[in-house]
């Protein structure tokens, strides 16, 4: 890719388009140069690449969740905090882009199955673009081709979700047709593969959306989605391609997609890949340990008693869980915990020499403290310094993908469940339940987190998304299309602790690390890490404290109320935007 990158700075200086659909668009380039030629047509292709999520938007994308306590409440979960002023998300300038191309590959000097593969790369990318925009505010105008300066279209008001979606599934469509199949063992191209896992994703989400949300009124048309979704999934499965990684064991291979700075090509299908020698970086490390720069996000108990334990049974139907300290509760259970988390024998290396490395109470609020994304090595912690690449789709959510689909349809097979969520577990350590499908519905997931589910498969299909895509940015989104906003509301709980002033092990290699008070003692032990969870502070109310008092999970109470509504299911069109444009409305609730 570096060998583009001058050629692309002349040719984004010619492709200036408007950023938003309010503001007249510049000339364009044309010419044989770009269109007459594959290697013109491969070089204006890159420039679709800024379409993708950047490695920090992955990895930070389930900042906002219900599975995660945070420093702050996000805005859009405050009553009238948030409103059309401070919305973002109407930006338009990469679609003028890709629409100029589209309309200009036409050059017969170039092979029609060469044009069709470059044009199918740029129909996924408006694909990308356009589902980007209705997952953020449903109705949006479908635009496809370039607008001149004087298109009274610049000024047109929103078209239904209906067609704009029927409109990226052409798209996708298209590109699954289009796209060649030469395979990218950098991870970092789009191909056909590429092209058939998204459309399950997005078809998925489409097709769940029009299900739950009944008020749309587009229920009947909620099957034909999920056939499209599990169609599109089962093309990658059966494709010979791909395979969960278990190079590294029950212990490391979950882990290891998620720090290696090559991607693990069995299973990532695409990737932000990281390249030193580009000075191309991510910042996972100083965004997760830090106590200032990130969120301090930390995982929420009720969530992770969603872990099975490795025998395959629910954690919860253990007698006395609640009651479970921490060092107890995160034994035998599904191996993804402790790569997801500090916990055990989890090291880390400062200086080159791995050091016990407990969860830190400057850094986590819950005692749940994610490991998932940040490399061992202390180095990269204190800036913009990560080398391990950032998984975009990877194999695993093509299978939950597949899973939950044909689950939705009630078409799941003990076989397909063997193929997916077996497969997963089994990576997982898991060994129970692996070949047929649940006949019991777990009493704790149904009802803390669906009680309108009574589908024991759909709920064992849901728990296993939760956790296998912890924290790659799908959950805020997958509550949002099964209509389950509620969960934002849920409280942001931590581990058991037993009593005040007892210090605790976390990590049980016999140094104490953590205690909790209300009035510090006058003696306390050599390095343990003192939390205040009395009511009052002298700076007024404490939100950290135990739920009983005296003992009880950890409450991290932030002395905000969240509160979910209705119009949060949809983000409020920019109001600057709707002052330059009135056609284009806003979306219920908002003002």
């Amino acid at each position: 890719m570096k060998h583009y990158f001058g050629w692309l700075l002349c040719l984004s200086i010619a492709l200036m388009g408007c950023e938003k659909l309010d503001q007249e668009p510049q000339a364009t380039v044309t010419g044989d140069a770009v269109f007459g030629s594959e290697r013109g047509m491969e070089l204006y292709a890159t420039s679709f690449y800024d379409v993708l999520p950047t490695a920090n938007d992955i990895h930070r994308g389930d900042a906002m969740s219900d599975y995660l306590a945070r420093t702050q409440v996000p805005d859009l979960l405050v009553t009238g905090v948030y409103n059309a002023r401070q919305s973002s998300g109407w930006d338009w300038r990469a679609l003028r882009n890709i629409n100029f191309f589209i309309a200009n590959a036409k050059n017969p000097a170039v092979p029609l199955a060469v044009r069709n593969n470059y044009v199918g790369i740029a129909r996924f990318f408006r694909a990308w673009f356009y589902f980007d925009k209705v997952r953020r505010f449903g109705d949006v105008p479908w635009i496809s081709k370039p607008l001149d300066m004087a298109d009274p279209a610049l000024y047109n008001g929103r078209d239904p979700r209906t067609l704009v979606m029927d409109s990226v599934l052409a798209d996708l469509n298209f590109a699954c047709a289009n796209i060649n199949t030469t395979p990218d063992n950098s991870r970092s191209l789009i191909t056909k593969q590429v092209a058939f896992a998204f459309k399950s994703r997005v078809c998925l989400f489409e097709g769940t959306f029009r299900k739950y949300h009944t008020s749309y009124n587009l229920g009947s048309s909620a099957n034909f989605w999920l056939t499209e979704a599990a169609s599109a999934a089962n093309s990658v499965m059966t494709s010979g391609g791909f395979s969960l990684n278990t190079a590294g064991g029950t212990d490391l291979s979950y882990r290891q997609l998620f720090v290696s700075q090559a991607p693990m090509a069995s299973e990532i299908i695409l990737a932000a890949v990281a390249d030193p020698a580009l000075s191309v970086y991510n910042d996972a490390n100083w965004y997760w340990t830090s106590a200032t720069y990130g969120v301090r996000g930390s995982l929420i108990r009720t969530f992770v008693n969603t872990y099975l334990n490795q025998d395959g049974t629910p954690f919860t139907s253990k007698p006395g869980y609640e009651t479970m300290p921490f060092a107890q509760e995160v034994k035998n259970r599904d191996k993804r915990l402790q790569q997801t988390i500090r916990m055990g024998t989890y090291k880390r290396l400062n200086g080159g020499t791995p050091e016990p490395a407990p969860p830190v109470f400057s850094y986590t609020y819950t005692g749940y403290q994610p490991i998932k994304w940040t490399v061992d090595d202390t180095y990269p912690d204190g800036g913009t310094r990560n080398t391990n690449s950032i998984s975009t789709i990877r194999y695993a959510e093509v299978l939950l993908n597949y899973a939950e689909a044909k689950a939705e349809l009630g078409t799941l097979t003990d076989a397909d469940w063997a193929r997916t969520i077996g497969a997963l577990r089994q990576r997982a350590g898991i060994t129970g339940g692996l070949t047929a499908k649940p006949t019991v519905v777990d009493p704790y997931l149904q009802t803390k987190y669906f009680p309108g589910i009574t589908d024991p498969t759909l709920l064992e299909v849901r728990r296993e998304r939760g956790v296998e895509l912890a924290l790659e940015g799908f959950r805020f989104y997958d509550i949002v299309r099964w209509h389950r906003g509620e969960l934002m509301d849920m409280p942001w709980n931590g581990f058991y602790v037993p009593a005040l002033n007892q210090p605790l092990d976390l990590n049980e290699d016999g140094i104490l690390d953590v205690a909790f008070y209300t009035t510090l003692p006058a003696t306390r032990t050599p390095g343990v890490t003192y939390v205040n969870v009395a009511p009052t502070t002298g700076s007024g109310t404490n939100p950290q404290r135990l739920s009983n008092g005296s003992n009880g999970e950890i409450t991290w109470l932030n002395n905000i109320t969240r509160k979910w509504e209705e119009k949060y299911y949809l983000y409020p069109i920019p109001e600057s935007d709707r002052l330059l444009n009135p056609k284009l409305g806003q979306n219920p609730g908002w003002k």
